[in-house]
């Protein structure tokens, strides 16, 4: 499984999307089901999945699938 697969396998088992969905327009403004516990375990999968411990300023800024990668990306994670 590559890190895109498993980055979205994350938002498929928290949002029960499917990979068509997700894309630049999938965010906390778009997806009525995003709230904060949502992004917390969005957060939570990311960390355990990628081995990370991410700065409080990247959880809050994790409001997007995009930004979502990009945290990543800043992280050391190719995507």
């Amino acid at each position: 499984m590559t890190n895109l697969e498993k980055y979205n396998a994350i938002f498929q088992e928290v949002f029960g999307a499917s990979v068509n969905q997700l894309g630049d327009n999938y965010s906390k403004e778009t997806v009525s089901e995003w709230d904060s516990v949502h992004q917390l375990n969005v957060i939570a999968l990311m960390e355990e999945n990628f081995d990370l411990m991410l700065d409080p300023e990247d959880i809050m800024a994790c409001t997007s699938y995009n930004a979502g990668k990009d945290i990543l990306v800043k992280n050391g994670i190719e995507l």
